[in-house]
């Protein structure tokens, strides 16, 4: 077997366990913390969220970001087969950091994005930028598979590219289909994370939205308003996973060329985060359906 196509098998093995690594330690957090939550926590009138960060998700944030940033700087060092799972290893690093600390941007992020949101549909607009700067955490919740999705599987889709134009290497016929059917095949999984993770924020928020529509808000503006929330979650999670894939393809494409510059395929991004969008407002707009057309009080 030659040398490249070593490196691509190791690069397709560690996208698989990347994705089953980081899709078991989301689940496993979110397991504990609805565990954890007490009886009278549950029970209590207010749903706002007393702190942005805690000390322990804060801590563990800024140790996987300075981790990503070692494996980073590391991506050059390393012999030449290294460099591939090295440079995916930061991404998932990274990844963690992000999802630990993204409560942050999204506030900032959802408050910029929401006031352009609000500019062109005022009422359901507002709604939606209201809401992802009250709850950012929540909604983090939702933008963290979009970050993996397009952060790992742009790692990985554009790290062969790089590589194929360092060494001139032009794919036909069935290698050519090879390493998107692979990516493709990931993405297919994380679809499902987004719609589950879609789902649950919504269904959390049943009486949210109930009440939304007893002080007066029709059914279409708050289709519109989810519509605009679920926008602006996805556009969150898309820039922070190109974010972070781009600083690892650049540490590659150094690596591999000696320059910081890597190959990518702006139609097969695009897609990615259409699929990605496409599947949150379906898993919005479809967890809540009852809610917008249903009646005013709970069964």
């Amino acid at each position: 077997m030659r040398p490249r196509q070593v490196r691509r098998l190791i690069m397709a093995e560690a996208l698989v366990v990347a994705v089953l690594v980081v899709t078991l330690l989301a689940a496993r957090v979110a397991a504990r913390k609805a565990v954890a939550v007490g009886p009278l926590e549950v029970l209590r009138d207010s749903a706002a969220q007393r702190r942005l960060l805690p000390w322990s998700r804060a801590l563990v944030g800024g140790v996987a970001l300075a981790g990503g940033g070692v494996l980073l700087w590391l991506v050059p060092q390393v012999a030449l087969k290294n460099a591939p799972p090295v440079a995916l290893g930061a991404t998932m690093a990274l990844c963690v950091g992000a999802s630990a600390l993204g409560p942050v941007a999204v506030r900032g992020m959802g408050w910029l994005l929401g006031a352009v949101a609000a500019r062109l549909d005022p009422g359901a607009g507002m709604l939606a930028g209201s809401s992802l700067v009250a709850q950012p955490r929540r909604a983090m919740s939702a933008a963290s598979p979009v970050m993996l999705t397009v952060a790992l599987a742009c790692t990985f889709l554009f790290a062969v590219a790089t590589s194929d134009a360092a060494e001139g290497v032009t794919r036909t016929g069935p290698s050519a289909w090879a390493v998107p059917m692979l990516v493709r095949s990931a993405v297919a999984y994380t679809v499902i994370s987004v719609l589950n993770a879609t789902a649950m924020t919504m269904a959390e928020r049943t009486e949210e939205l109930r009440l939304l529509r007893t002080v007066g808000t029709g059914p279409r503006q708050l289709a519109r308003a989810v519509c605009w929330e679920t926008l602006i979650v996805t556009c969150v999670g898309a820039l922070l996973g190109t974010g972070i894939a781009a600083a690892s393809l650049t540490m590659l494409g150094k690596a591999v060329t000696g320059e910081p510059w890597f190959a990518y395929s702006l139609p097969q991004y695009a897609g990615l985060v259409l699929v990605c969008a496409v599947s949150g407002l379906v898993g919005g707009l479809a967890a809540t359906r009852r809610v917008r057309r249903g009646a005013l009080v709970s069964d």
